[in-house]
């Protein structure tokens, strides 16, 4: 029998992780702003919409057996490494602009 996460369980996960996340970006933000209300703002809505997308990425996962035991491809792992750094790069590209 597969042992998947209940939905609070990934919620729960999602909650905790975002508010690792707000402790490390407010004061980081307010940093490069200055301002706490902007800080605020940005924390707030970035980590709202990552909790949510945290949740479907997690639900989503969980119906995938790839990586869970036995023999798999490393191929998936090195695509989404690339992807990631290519997101990287793009990001460092955007900002000299």
């Amino acid at each position: 029998m597969k042992n998947i996460d209940c939905k609070m369980r990934s919620w729960t996960k999602s909650f905790t992780w975002r508010f690792i996340g707000i402790i490390i970006l407010l004061p980081l933000t307010y940093m490069f702003t200055g301002k706490w209300e902007s800080a605020a703002t940005v924390t707030l809505v970035f980590h709202v919409i990552r909790m949510i997308l945290y949740y479907f990425h997690e639900r989503i996962w969980e119906r995938i057996s790839w990586g869970r035991g036995g023999n798999y491809s490393k191929l998936p792992f090195y695509i989404s490494l690339i992807i990631l750094a290519m997101s990287f790069l793009a990001v460092i590209m955007l900002s000299q602009v």
